[in-house]
């Protein structure tokens, strides 16, 4: 049997994860921290998935949960918050909560997760970075920092991983039809589509596609992947 944790696991990408995961084969556990609904929904959704309540920022709380898992292969870090504001009018406490979340929990999962990796010999982590952490995004100071972190953390443990046969790897979605989105009007998300080649929006579906492909490669480590319909080239 094959194990992978997803965080942010109950909806868009993660729950596409966890169900792609899940029609392979994996034991999976999928991490969620807010919203109550939402899991109620995914466990409806998914019962062969074990849906476990997390804040990724909680030093205290990931290792439990790292420490309840009786093995590991796969680990993805994809929970993430969002922050649309002008850098004049975000608060310390905003910026501090947006890396805590986005960075902060890649860190810390990833950090838990390497024991279990090196109990198997080998394995995969895949995280979810964005396009915004590669080019930056207007009115998304934090959120854009938050993933370019992510980008070099990615980097430099895939190169301290490397010898013990784990692979690191992200996935830098651009514009995704997910609830992330949803504030988005709609003569904004047609202007944006008119930015994007392909002329659409991703769908989660295809992330998670991708995300685990990724996972499965394992001579492809250090990689940020662009998933964004040509987007950004």
């Amino acid at each position: 049997m094959k194990y992978a944790l997803i965080t942010g696991g109950t909806k868009g990408i993660g729950l596409a994860c966890a169900a792609k995961f899940a029609a392979e084969g994996y034991d999976v556990t999928a991490l969620w921290f807010r919203d109550e609904a939402a899991a109620a929904s995914a466990r409806s959704a998914l019962p062969s998935v074990r849906f476990l309540r997390c804040d990724v920022s909680a030093e205290a709380e990931v290792k439990e949960v790292f420490r309840g898992l009786p093995a590991l292969d796969v680990l993805v870090n994809n929970a993430g918050v969002s922050l649309f504001a002008q850098v004049q009018d975000t608060t310390l406490a905003q910026w501090e909560r947006v890396m805590a979340v986005n960075a902060g929990g890649v860190f810390l999962c990833s950090k838990y997760a390497v024991k279990k990796l090196l109990e198997r010999g080998e394995g995969a982590i895949v995280n979810v970075a964005s396009v915004w952490g590669e080019t930056g995004g207007s009115c998304e100071s934090a959120y854009s920092a938050s993933k370019g972190a992510v980008i070099a953390f990615t980097k430099a443990l895939a190169k301290e991983l490397a010898p013990s046969h784990i692979t690191v790897n992200c996935v830098s979605p651009g514009v995704i039809d997910t609830q992330m989105n949803a504030r988005l009007k709609e003569e904004e998300r047609e202007a944006l589509k008119s930015e994007i080649p392909l002329g659409r929006f991703g769908g989660a579906e295809e992330v998670a596609e991708l995300i685990f492909r990724v996972a499965g490669q394992k001579y492809l480590t250090g990689q940020d992947i662009a998933l964004n319909g040509g987007y950004w080239i």
